[in-house]
């Protein structure tokens, strides 16, 4: 199991990494503790298209790569495409 490093990162950096990743991307995340180790994301991607729940869920933990394993604690994530983002407004 990883070991958590204590450095603490901040909810734009975490948005910059994830846009990085999946360009073109809508991204909202927020540190919902306040503590700087416990994140909830939305992640609306045209790439999400024809891929599953975990498939999707790899490729955001792909775009924060090793700061998933030490610096981020909790990530929860909301992961749709544009349409699914459309009609649950």
């Amino acid at each position: 199991m990883a070991r958590y490093s204590g450095e603490l990162m901040e909810a734009q950096e975490i948005k910059q990494m994830i846009e990085c990743g999946l360009p073109g991307a809508h991204v909202e995340v927020r540190d919902f503790t306040g503590g700087g180790d416990h994140f909830e994301a939305l992640v609306v991607s045209e790439s999400f298209e024809g891929k599953g729940l975990v498939e999707r869920h790899q490729a955001v933990y792909g775009a924060l790569g090793d700061a998933m394993k030490a610096r981020i604690h909790a990530l929860t994530l909301k992961v749709m495409t544009p349409s699914q983002y459309q009609n649950r407004r």
